[in-house]
C-alpha cells in the first residue's frame, strides 16, 4: 500500500512539472501578441520587455520553469497583459 502512495505521489509531481513547462510557451506567445500590437511604451520599456521575454525563453529551455514564469510575468506586467 505504501508503494502505491509513493508511486502516486511521484506521478503527481511529474505532472506538475509538465504543467509548468507548458505554461511558459503560452506566456511567451501572449507577450509576442502584445508586442505585435505596437503598445504605447517608451523605447526603454520595449527593450526591457524584449530582454525579459528572451531571458524567460532561455530559462524555459534550461528547465528552470518557475524562474521563467517569474521573468515572463515581469514582461507581461509592463505590457499590462494578464
Amino acid at each position: 500500500m505504501k508503494f502505491h502512495k509513493l508511486l502516486l505521489g511521484a506521478a503527481l509531481l511529474a505532472m506538475s512539472g509538465a504543467a509548468l513547462a507548458f505554461h511558459c510557451p503560452a506566456d511567451m506567445k501572449r507577450i509576442d501578441e502584445a508586442l505585435a500590437k505596437n503598445p504605447p511604451l517608451s523605447v526603454a520599456k520595449l527593450d526591457e520587455v524584449k530582454k525579459l521575454r528572451a531571458e524567460g525563453e532561455s530559462l524555459h529551455k534550461a528547465g528552470k520553469h518557475q524562474e521563467s514564469l517569474d521573468t515572463l510575468a515581469k514582461a507581461m506586467k509592463i505590457l499590462f497583459v494578464k
